[in-house]
């Protein structure tokens, strides 16, 4: 759209030149001077205003090439953005039929400095996710990147649910101000209030705000900052580990939370029982219990209960079996 405007602006400069250089040349009037600008730059045919010297033909081609260059010019930009706004029309809607079909995914609050990182990552562990971004420019180049995006305000109820917030798993609000961070997780747990949601806290006061407004976990990113940062000076081996597991990169190892449903054949058996370890090589290295009791480093006797949450350590393709074990 800016260079349409900017061949607009060439145009109409075109059209000052010529009416100025025949009142000049010539010694016409503006009206007669700026008719015969016209006539030539649409090359409609028309006989000449008056008749022209040898420096005002020269003239009028120039005129002639500058102005049918900028109308071609023109055209085929309008032509481009046509189609390239059906194309874009296109494919918003592909994406919303996406959207539609999605269930036990995870919504994306705002595409900045925070919520780019958190879609390459969600992106990288290949987990369904929709983008919520209000701005347009961002909103092209996530279609293009293949993302699923919703282009809106994501404090807006609507906007939370054309994202597939019935359907979704998680919600995670990182747009510029804490008073918008807390407005969506309210907007979210009204809507929706099982659904969990992560959202960022910038001002100390704000963290009571997102608890009252149902935050399941708040991330203050200066404090996490600064823990990091201690634990990499003290201890940087346990930060290098952590990393492997938890981000998968160097080792093909994972840190998966598994939760054990009613139909689990793995319910009611003890972590000796299930076999876990010696046929899957994966370690169980926490429970949590359904009503909140947390066991660590559980022994081979302890029983997988109904609605545990097992923290365990093992190869993608050995956590995707315990997956389907636990239903």
């Amino acid at each position: 759209m800016k260079q349409l405007q900017l061949s607009f602006a060439i145009l109409v400069m075109v059209i000052l030149f010529g009416t100025g250089g025949y009142m000049i040349i010539e010694g016409w009037n503006i009206v007669d001077a700026f008719y015969m600008t016209i006539i030539s730059i649409t090359t409609t045919g028309f006989a000449e205003v008056k008749p022209l010297s040898p420096p005002g033909r020269l003239y009028t081609v120039a005129i002639i090439i500058l102005g049918v260059s900028a109308i071609a010019y023109i055209g085929g930009r309008a032509v481009q953005i046509f189609f390239e706004s059906r194309l874009l029309l296109f494919r918003r809607r592909r994406v919303d039929k996406k959207i539609e079909k999605l269930e036990h995914h995870y919504i994306v609050c705002g595409f900045g400095r925070l919520g780019k990182p958190i879609c390459d990552e969600l992106h990288v562990l290949k987990m369904p996710f929709v983008v919520i971004e209000k701005n347009e420019n961002k909103v092209d180049a996530l279609i293009e990147a293949g993302y699923l995006v919703v282009n809106g305000d994501a404090t807006v109820d609507e906007t939370l649910l054309k994202a597939g917030l019935e359907h979704a798993k998680g919600v995670v609000a990182v747009l510029a101000t804490d008073a918008e961070n807390v407005y969506v997780t309210l907007s979210a747990k009204v809507l929706k209030p099982d659904v969990f949601v992560v959202t960022r806290a910038i001002e100390e006061e704000t963290e009571k705000k997102l608890i009252r407004a149902g935050a399941n976990r708040i991330v203050k990113p200066y404090e996490i900052g600064a823990s990091r940062m201690v634990n990499l000076l003290i201890r940087p081996r346990v930060v290098d580990f952590i990393d492997i597991v938890a981000r998968t990169r160097g080792l093909e190892l994972n840190l998966e939370e598994v939760s054990v449903g009613s139909k689990s054949s793995l319910m009611n058996k003890t972590l000796a029982e299930s076999s876990l370890r010696q046929k899957l090589n994966i370690i169980i290295v926490a429970i949590f219990r359904k009503d909140g009791k947390i066991i660590y480093n559980p022994i081979s006797s302890e029983k997988i209960q109904e609605g545990d949450r097992l923290i365990a350590v093992g190869q993608m393709k050995d956590l995707v079996v315990l997956n389907e074990l636990c239903g």
